[in-house]
């Protein structure tokens, strides 16, 4: 999931060694190379506890149960001081007697329900390989973010609220462990140790006018009362995954990055949350664009007060470079993503905007389309030192503009390079694409497509190459193309395996597929029981 689940390669055997006194824990598994010791700006204490398409064919389970829980099942301990109690009733007074009538948008009942519902953590467990067999040449870890809640909420509730969750399968030597296991962040750590859902979601707290202003002077109240603190940060990690200055961050578009890596053993670590030095306030884009050629990576964020984009670099070791501010941007615009070429980031002003207003009177979400907004797009020198250099570019309907309205649930982010590692935008130039086919408006993928870029727009030939369906009720994430020999350059581009999660709603099993990439209809090389379900994404396209 760009969407808002985020995959991620993550190649162990290019990693460096990790420095003592860290160290990783041995398993069976042949020995693994240690990942890099990280500095953080925080620490987390955590407690010890073609168009024909083919359906898939793999084996599963027909005795399982379909799934559809509503919760976590896992109880947890509720912190019973006389003021956690007097919150925790005005959380209730605000929830069953303020709130106006929840939409299905905003209503957990319908949000989180049938694969969309929370999970619970997973320690390290050996998977079994049902079909196929594992290629060799796969060593590493296949990670995925996407919101899972810790707790089920009491009041209104989006997709984007919900805490981050590292699904995450570390292949060796065709043996697979899995684990399942939340991002440290600060909110979650305060509502673990509460035992209750306390810091209010950006996406969620304002829903009605009343409830709202409720909801404002029940947190203030918190805040006062020492119970967590909005300097650490107040938001989730749910969003994507993304590597540079050698540390694999969880992001999210109103938090700061949170470092974490996979140890030895298959187990997710949270190592803590980075502010680069004080270089970075509160927040940046969960979708960073890094460049394969000089290991620079760049990001912007976004706010609803002036300036509305600030656009900012990494250079190859992670240290930060200066904000450049855009003035030029005359109101808040959503600013979902962007992108880069060997010169430039070009950014797009669209007709959709941030409105916090209207989500407090109308309820539901803050983004609204403006009709009388011309969408604009904004091209700046990768190195510029100031918005002196930043152009604006816009055009009426008609000319020579091409418009894509509704381009299916796939961003430019999977024009894939055959390199393993992190799969996001690239420079290079490269003839095919794996894309996601969705179902209507619900976010599911039922299947995936190849795509030959290099097909013109005169030339009779499909630009489909290959093609596979899940099937009846089975729906999967984004795919994700690894190279078979990623050093020889000599190999095909195609020459590889696609991976993907899968999930039969059905039977209420999660599997994990190892696809040949050359096949017109994607056989599958591997099918992999997961012990535990894992939920739809957030951001299906996205990585």
């Amino acid at each position: 999931m760009d969407a808002l689940s985020s995959t991620f390669v993550f190649p162990l055997s290019d990693t460096k060694p990790l420095p003592s006194p860290i160290t990783t824990t041995k398993t069976s598994l042949s020995p693994q190379p240690r990942l890099p010791l990280f500095t953080v700006s925080s620490f987390i204490k955590e407690k010890s506890t073609s168009k024909n398409y083919k359906p898939s064919t793999y084996p599963s389970k027909p005795t399982s149960k379909k799934s559809t829980p509503l919760a976590p099942p896992t109880a947890r301990p509720v912190e019973r001081s006389l003021p956690a109690i007097i919150f925790k009733l005005f959380d209730d007074i605000i929830n069953n007697f303020i709130d106006p009538p929840l939409r299905p948008s905003v209503d957990p009942r319908c949000v989180l329900s049938n694969n969309y519902a929370p999970v619970d953590e997973l320690p390290p467990t050996e998977c079994e390989v049902i079909y196929g067999f594992l290629p060799l040449c796969l060593d590493g870890a296949y990670i995925r973010n996407g919101p899972n809640p810790q707790f089920h909420p009491r009041g209104p509730s989006q997709l984007f609220d919900g805490d981050g969750m590292l699904h995450s399968i570390k292949i060796s030597q065709g043996r697979a462990i899995f684990c399942s296991r939340y991002v440290r962040t600060y909110k979650y750590v305060v509502e673990r140790d509460t035992g209750s859902p306390v810091i209010p979601s950006l996406f969620s707290v304002f829903i009605g006018l009343t409830a709202s202003a409720a909801r404002v002077a029940v947190t203030a109240a918190r805040v006062f009362a020492g119970k967590f603190n909005f300097v650490n940060g107040i938001g989730v990690a749910n969003t994507s995954l993304a590597l540079f200055g050698g540390r694999l961050y969880a992001l999210c578009e109103y938090n700061l990055p949170y470092s974490v890596k996979v140890a030895g053993d298959g187990i997710v670590v949270t190592l803590g949350r980075h502010d680069f030095d004080g270089k970075i306030f509160m927040s940046m884009t969960a979708h960073p664009k890094i460049d394969s050629d000089t290991g620079e990576a760049f990001a912007f964020r976004y706010n609803a007060m002036p300036p509305f984009l600030t656009f900012f670099r990494f250079n190859s070791d992670g240290t930060k470079q200066a904000d450049v501010p855009i003035f030029s941007m005359a109101r808040p615009s959503f600013l979902h993503d962007f992108a880069i070429s060997k010169k430039y980031a070009i950014f797009s002003d669209t007709q959709i905007g941030v409105n916090p207003v209207d989500m407090i009177v109308e309820g539901g979400i803050p983004m609204r389309s403006d009709p009388e907004k011309l969408t604009r797009l904004g091209v700046i020198p990768r190195y510029a030192k100031d918005e002196s250099e930043m152009r604006w570019f816009d055009d009426e309907d008609g000319g020579n503009t091409v418009v894509m309205v509704a381009p299916n649930i796939l961003s430019e982010s999977r024009l894939c390079s055959d390199q393993s590692g992190l799969c996001g935008m690239r420079v290079e130039k490269n003839r095919y694409a794996y894309a996601a086919v969705g179902v209507s408006i619900v976010a599911k993928v039922s299947g995936m497509v190849k795509l030959d870029v290099s097909v013109s727009e005169d030339d009779r030939r499909d630009c489909i190459v290959a093609s596979r369906m899940f099937g009846p009720g089975c729906y999967g994430g984004q795919p994700f193309f690894v190279a078979k020999s990623p050093a020889n350059p000599q190999a095909d581009e195609d020459d590889g395996y696609v991976l993907t999660y899968a999930h039969d709603e059905n039977t209420g099993e999660s599997k994990f597929l190892v696809m040949a990439a050359k096949s017109p209809d994607f056989e599958i090389v591997a099918a992999v029981r997961l012990p535990n379900r894992v939920p739809y994404g957030l951001h299906l396209n996205k990585l």
